[in-house]
């Protein structure tokens, strides 16, 4: 698994994606802080966290969209199946390597936690919980979109159907608010990543909110594994 997590890293950073993804998440994570914290004297971080819910719907389909979606296109996921390893070392493999791009990426927050620190003494309590979050949050949504990019071989479509169940994760309590069918409507609710997210973004360390979380990565991490096994068998 170590080998395919270097590999996934190195094919990261000897292209542009890792660097672009990046630039793109310090920009706007930048932006946010500078509009919400700086110009508004705030010392509060929730609210820059909760305006990258919908920046991390169109970074992490990027981050993801290669991971099987390009070996296919290469044909080298013949290779990758027949190496000594784990359907679900290599899942997991190529999931961590995304996450860890994406855990560098949320970094940024400690060190604008940091830049707070010189003008007032920030909660950390609330930060760490929300640092959490959004890392929980992550790699859910990585897992999902791994999911995604084992199901097809272009990474153009793998992308795009990212970012458009990505928009419907967020659009859920949309969906919710318009359901006549009851039963329909509280289902939605209860899978509503906004709900789970926004908890740790007030300070909330719920325990149902972490299984949430880490159910749905565990889910689709599972889901990708069986689609591998029966290509292997096929």
């Amino acid at each position: 698994m170590s080998a395919i997590l270097k590999r996934e890293l190195s094919s990261y950073f000897n292209s542009a994606i890792a660097y672009v993804v990046m630039a793109v998440y310090f920009f706007f994570s930048g932006y946010f802080f500078y509009i919400i914290c700086i110009q508004n004297n705030s010392a509060s971080l929730s609210y820059v966290y909760s305006n990258m819910f919908v920046i991390l719907l169109f970074i992490i389909p990027i981050i993801t969209m290669k991971t099987f979606a390009e070996e296919k296109r290469q044909k080298t996921d013949q290779a990758l199946l027949t190496a000594p390893a784990s359907l679900t070392e290599i899942v997991f493999g190529k999931f961590l390597g995304a996450f860890v791009l994406y855990a560098i990426c949320c970094c940024i927050f400690l060190v604008y936690s940091v830049v707070i620190s010189f003008f007032t003494t920030p909660d950390w309590a609330v930060i760490l919980c929300t640092f959490l979050g959004i890392l929980l949050l992550g790699a859910a949504l990585i897992a999902i979109n791994v999911f995604i990019s084992v199901l097809t071989e272009s990474v153009i479509i793998a992308a795009v159907a990212g970012m458009g169940v990505g928009l419907v994760i967020y659009m859920m309590s949309t969906f919710t608010s318009v359901i006549p069918v009851d039963w329909i409507a509280t289902v939605l609710d209860k899978i509503d990543f906004v709900n789970y997210y926004t908890n740790f973004t007030y300070g909330l360390l719920n325990v149902t909110d972490i299984v949430f979380f880490l159910s749905v990565t565990g889910l689709f991490l599972f889901f990708t594994v069986r689609v591998l096994e029966k290509r292997r068998w096929s």
